[in-house]
């Protein structure tokens, strides 16, 4: 059983980015699903697919690698709300990762979203991870 099936979830993006690997698969969930939807629209991900079984299903991501130097778009992963310390941010506290180079991913009652797309809309919510 996994306590914490996001850190989970970055554990082994972190682990396949560093051994170079191509694909990744995770159990899926709905949240899963969503934070791969941002990791996308930002261009930390080439693609990744859903597959559907008779449990969870699968999320399949394929990383992106720079083509020439084979270097990661995902240098760094952190998890920062955890199920024994949540971390929660208003709307002017939001965090800015490297100078807003990176994201924070945030969960809001408007759904998950970035910190700049959160700070647009004027909420805050529960700071899950950052990534750069």
């Amino acid at each position: 059983m996994i306590t914490d099936p996001i850190a989970d979830y970055l554990t082994r993006i972190r682990n396949a980015v560093n051994a170079n690997h191509r694909i990744v698969e995770i159990p899926g969930s709905n949240i899963k699903r969503e934070i791969t939807r941002i990791l996308f629209d930002k261009g930390y991900i080439l693609n990744y697919k859903f597959v559907e079984d008779d449990k969870q299903g699968i999320i399949k991501i394929a990383l992106k690698y720079h083509p020439k130097n084979k270097v990661s778009a995902i240098q760094k992963m952190d998890r920062v709300s955890r199920p024994g310390l949540r971390h929660y941010v208003k709307a002017d506290d939001m965090p800015r990762v490297l100078n807003g180079l990176g994201i924070a991913i945030v969960s809001t009652s408007q759904g998950l979203m970035t910190d700049k797309e959160a700070r647009n809309l004027n909420i805050g919510g529960e700071v899950l991870c950052y990534i750069s």
